[in-house]
């Protein structure tokens, strides 16, 4: 065989190998994953297996809407329109928001399931979708900055930690310091647990919500209320960053 013919077959052969290797979608390490817990609405992304941030995020209407299990991240959309309503993507109505993160949940591929943004900042942290997971649009857009395809997503019901359940799924997780949550302002409609912090909160402080329920209603409102009033704050029922501050832990 010629020099040159050899030199050909060879420069194609390498040519394809690094074809091959290149346009392989990008994969996760198992040191990269995202723990979703239904009983918080909280969601976890651990880095190098590390904790790295604690979202609050909104799920299914019912318990049975957002599917448990593990998954993974099976495509990523920017922008996606919201056909069922013939909105497309990046219109401010589209519910979908800016990022959308696919999951194979359910024998589908990324199509039904997904972690994605919201065009309803008020709904973050509340039991009110049809079973994705909703996220506020700037801190979906940090995750989709990070998330590769394939990247393995648990979601539970749980009272454990998110250490605890990375380690009885089989990830390794290295020690450092507790992770803020990012705040989430709770006000007349919020459901789920921090609302039943804060309905204890308010009662140990001698506000009474009548009632533990989780369920931000008329009598919590009040109670909010009469704390604002009681501690100089803007009194509008709203418990944000100044009112969760004058509140202590909750």
């Amino acid at each position: 065989m010629k020099t040159g013919l050899k030199k050909i077959i060879v420069g194609l052969l390498v040519f394809g190998f690094m074809f091959f290797f290149v346009h392989q979608p990008a994969s996760a390490s198992s040191a990269s994953y995202i723990i979703i817990n239904k009983s918080n609405n909280q969601l976890a992304y651990f880095e190098n297996n590390q904790l790295i941030k604690v979202f609050h995020v909104a799920t299914g209407k019912k318990p049975s809407y957002t599917p448990e299990g593990r998954f993974k991240v099976v495509n990523k959309i920017v922008n996606r329109p919201y056909y069922t309503g013939k909105i497309p993507g990046g219109d401010p109505r589209n519910p979908l928001g800016n990022r959308w993160l696919g999951l194979n949940a359910r024998g589908t591929w990324g199509t039904t399931y997904a972690i994605h943004g919201n065009n309803n900042a008020n709904l973050i942290g509340q039991y009110v979708s049809a079973g994705c997971i909703r996220m506020h649009n700037n801190e979906v857009q940090w995750l989709y900055n990070r998330v590769p395809v394939n990247t393995p997503v648990i979601i539970t019901t749980s009272g454990k930690s998110f250490t605890t359940l990375a380690s009885a799924n089989g990830f390794k997780v290295a020690s450092r310091s507790t992770v803020p949550v990012s705040t989430t302002v709770l006000k007349k409609g919020s459901r789920g647990t921090e609302v039943k912090n804060l309905q204890k909160r308010l009662t140990e402080l001698g506000y009474s919500t009548n009632g533990i329920d989780g369920i931000f209603g008329h009598n919590t409102d009040a109670a909010v209320r009469k704390f604002q009033k009681a501690k100089k704050l803007k009194v509008d029922g709203v418990v944000g960053p100044a009112t969760q501050k004058a509140l202590g832990k909750i």
